[in-house]
């Protein structure tokens, strides 16, 4: 599983149960280590949850469509 799509299931776990931001970057800290989220994430992805967000994937964004991962441009490179 992706690494950030699991830490927003454990942000979203943790704010069901009712636990503050503070307790959850708490926690994510000391589960993840070095591997966790700044507490400026944690706190971002905890009020997302709280303005009635559900989902934990990533939502579409406007932009420039990324091409470095289209397999002819690969093959280019290649």
């Amino acid at each position: 599983m992706d690494r950030s799509i699991e830490t927003r299931y454990a942000i979203k776990f943790c704010f069901r149960l009712g636990k503050t931001a503070s307790e959850t970057f708490a926690m994510i800290t000391e589960v993840y280590e070095e591997d966790a989220l700044s507490r400026a994430q944690v706190f971002r992805g905890f009020n997302e949850f709280k303005n009635e967000r559900e989902s934990v994937v990533d939502m579409e964004r406007s932009g420039r469509p990324s091409t470095s991962r289209v397999d002819e441009t690969v093959a280019k490179v290649k």
